[in-house]
């Protein structure tokens, strides 16, 4: 499993205009962040994030488009007509984006999203011309009737839970849970209801409901991104891997996590395991992505590889040999690790690269597993007796610390602290320097860990 590689391939398509589509489907199947997932020969696309020449404004889509994917592929390479193959339905409950679309016992299940309507900018709604955002705060289920003419939904119902299902762009990918039903997990996604850092913790999702899992933390891919479930069905294991993106932590090579909350693009390849005594954990393999990509990615089956109808590969179909079980696609390629703050539009471009994947089973002895308690759980607020600011941390280990302050061009423009610090819960207070407005960052950091956290200057 540590030898998934990567290959350059290249291939040709018939051009096909979407010109002649309704102006419904032809906007919304240009969005971003949709919610997709194919059941045989159709595929279904909930909500997506773009904008709307109709409306005048960025969007969140309120349709569920279905899509004949023989049909359209077979006129596409004939250079045929296409709207046929499209059939679309309005509901505002679907207005989501940055969710996940699953499929359990003829129920289709909406996870997590949120609403968003406006120029999405890094300073927040209230910031330039502002923007509505609300999440979702649950997973919304429905069944669908689709004679290849009509949609009808029913059976709408939905679970709601503000603090452990308000996340969005998150992974989620089918599962053999160990009791050998098919399920879904939500991992990681982001933001938490009360702080701007991702979810460590997973949501199973299965017919009877959901169940939160607090006893695994997930440090290494918090954001969508491409991934892989593989089932060993011999140990009744489930593996989930998953390809750079976006994270709040990184792995360095001696297994010590870094913490940065302002959450940077990443070249991590990690994998998730539960085993099947429910037990997970988490390992970084020892290859990279080989630049910032990953986020916003699929993976795509290779058709000769052994895989469910729900998406998952299994392990024990595979030759025990180097065998290409798919290709990642899309998503974004980044210059640097963050950009957010410093941006005029050229540090990201959509990727234009497709990656081979291949598997190998060999010895797993080089990944590096991830252990928590390691890092900082840094803290930054005002102090309300003086109006100073205040570091809230705690030191693993007894030894040199350093606190600095810093621009978003990484020039450091003031030190708050050096020296060193007892194990255990620290505070240190210091007055904030007068400076222009923009994005700051305190960073704590020891022989072996490092935490960043952000401040909005306005």
């Amino acid at each position: 499993m540590d030898c998934i590689k990567f290959n350059l391939l290249l291939h040709f398509y018939q051009v096909t205009s979407l010109k002649d589509l309704p102006t419904s489907i032809f906007e919304q199947i240009q969005s971003t962040n949709q919610e997709f997932i194919q059941r045989n020969n159709q595929l279904y696309i909930i909500g997506g994030y773009g904008y709307s020449p109709t409306a005048e404004d960025h969007i969140t889509y309120p349709y569920l488009t279905a899509v004949n994917v023989d049909g359209l592929t077979k006129a596409i390479i004939s250079g045929g007509k296409i709207d046929s193959y499209f059939c679309q339905i309005h509901d505002e409950k679907l207005a989501v984006t940055g969710g996940n679309l699953g499929y359990l016992d003829t129920t289709f299940y909406l996870a997590g999203g949120q609403y968003f309507e406006g120029s999405y900018n890094p300073g927040g709604p209230d910031f330039g011309p502002g923007f509505i955002q609300k999440y979702t705060d649950g997973i919304r289920k429905f069944k669908l009737k689709d004679d290849g003419i009509n949609l009808i939904i029913s059976d709408y119902a939905e679970h709601l839970d503000t603090n452990n299902l308000h996340r969005r762009d998150l992974n989620m990918a089918p599962q053999i849970l160990p009791n050998g039903d098919l399920g879904y997990t939500m991992f990681s996604g982001v933001f938490q209801k009360h702080d701007d850092v991702p979810y460590l913790n997973s949501v199973d999702i299965t017919s009877s409901g959901y169940k939160v899992n607090n006893n695994f933390d997930q440090y290494l891919s918090h954001y969508q991104s491409a991934n892989i479930p593989i089932y060993d069905e011999e140990h009744n294991v489930m593996h989930t891997v998953f390809f750079g993106g976006i994270s709040q932590y990184t792995l360095d090579s001696h297994g010590h996590l870094i913490d940065d909350a302002s959450v940077p693009f990443v070249k991590t390849i990690s994998r998730v395991t539960r085993f099947s005594d429910g037990e997970m954990e988490e390992v970084k393999l020892k290859i990279e992505m080989p630049a910032f990509l990953g986020s916003g990615a699929e993976f795509i089956a290779h058709s000769d590889a052994s895989f469910l109808s729900s998406g998952i590969l299994k392990l024990n179909d595979l030759p025990k040999q180097r065998t290409l079980v798919g290709y990642i696609y899309g998503g974004i390629k980044s210059t640097k690790e963050n950009i957010f703050f410093n941006n005029d539009g050229t540090q990201s471009i959509a990727n234009n690269t497709i990656f081979k994947v291949y598997l190998n089973q060999q010895n797993t002895n080089n990944d590096l597993k991830v252990k928590g308690g390691n890092v900082f759980q840094t803290q930054i607020y005002t102090n309300p007796s003086d109006d100073k600011i205040v570091v809230d941390f705690f030191n693993p280990d007894v030894g040199p610390i350093t606190i600095t302050l810093s621009n978003s061009n990484g020039e450091i423009i003031k030190e708050i602290y050096q020296g060193n610090i007892d194990q255990g819960k620290q505070k240190k207070l210091f007055e904030f320097p007068v400076v222009n407005a923009g994005a700051y960052f305190i960073t704590v950091s020891s022989k072996i860990n490092k935490n960043i956290k952000t401040i909005y200057v306005e």
